[in-house]
């Protein structure tokens, strides 16, 4: 089942960090929006830049739209990836990145 959040999540905090708890737990703040989600992999747009989570049995446990924090757990977090433009070129978009 795919879903997705298609609403901005607030600005309002700007730092970003992403703290795990023993590969089954994750809070993550700076938060912008929500791509896409599955039990299987959470695309996220986060204030430096569009993160992939990928695991097994993924849920979406809290989801703070006010401070930007989405917390997810797993039976299993296998990866977190920041799909970054390594060229220094400009972006064409969070799938123009993914897709590259």
């Amino acid at each position: 089942m795919n879903q997705s959040y298609d609403g901005n999540l607030s600005h309002k905090a700007q730092e970003h960090d992403v703290m795990m708890k023993g590969r089954k737990f994750l809070n993550i703040t700076g938060v912008k929006q929500v791509e896409s989600f599955d039990n299987e992999e959470f695309l996220l747009e986060t204030v430096m830049g569009p993160l992939a989570i990928r695991g097994e049995n993924l849920q979406m446990k809290n989801l703070d739209v006010e401070q930007g924090i989405v917390s997810i757990k797993g039976s299993r977090i296998y990866d977190l990836v920041y799909l970054d433009d390594h060229n220094g070129e400009k972006a064409k978009g969070f799938f123009g990145k993914l897709f590259k």
